[in-house]
């Protein structure tokens, strides 16, 4: 009795280690469903005509007056770097401080300085791929009289060759950008009067 209950184990861990083997292999025949519902699901796809709709569209407009969650954009300032009457606000609506100016700066070379170089002076790598039209250099006057607005909007919506990069740069960062690009502005216009008065006897 007891070499016959042996017997029917080890014949039971053999067939059990034998099916492990072929699990994963290629079938014909497909896959058991226990909820075969699934396996047809009743949706639309982008672009498909609907009969149960009027204008025969699938795709539907939100409800008038509704605002998706994250998407809310009252401070016109802030989100598109314009004043209600639509002009480009002339100072960065963001509190500048040290790590928003690092942070500024750690965006600027990974983003920016391929094409404006690291100094700002539009000397960057690709100038040596033959570009076909040269980058912008900050230290001219007329970007130096831009307002921050107005350098918000280029970021964000591109200019002539420059594409845009509003999904790559989010809008804190394009606005430490803004204020790292007036430090390296200043930092080669830089004049007397800009140095703290203890500092300016040393310069005598």
């Amino acid at each position: 009795m007891i070499k016959v209950r042996q017997y029917l184990l080890f014949t039971i861990l053999v067939m059990v280690t034998l099916s492990g083997c072929f699990r994963g292999r290629p079938s014909d025949k497909p896959p058991i469903h226990l909820n075969p519902n699934m396996d047809t699901q009743d949706k639309y796809k982008p672009q498909t005509q609907s009969e149960f709709f009027a204008d025969q569209s699938a795709m539907r407009m939100p409800v008038e007056g509704t605002v998706a969650i994250g998407q809310l954009r009252e401070d016109g300032s802030y989100y598109f770097g314009k004043n209600s009457d639509g002009s480009f606000v002339q100072t960065n609506p963001v509190t500048l401080t040290r790590e928003l100016m690092l942070r500024g700066q750690e965006r600027f070379n990974i983003y920016c300085s391929p094409c404006h170089g690291r100094a700002g002076d539009g000397k960057g790598i690709i100038t040596k791929y033959n570009y076909p039209i040269p980058p912008t250099s900050f230290h001219q006057d007329r970007i130096r009289s831009m307002p921050d607005g107005q350098l918000f909007d280029i970021i964000t919506n591109g200019i002539r060759s420059m594409p845009s990069y509003r999904h790559q740069i989010p809008v804190d960062d394009r606005w430490a950008i803004i204020g790292y690009v007036r430090a390296l502005q200043r930092s080669q216009n830089a004049k007397l009067s800009d140095v703290p008065e203890k500092i300016q006897s040393t310069f005598n």
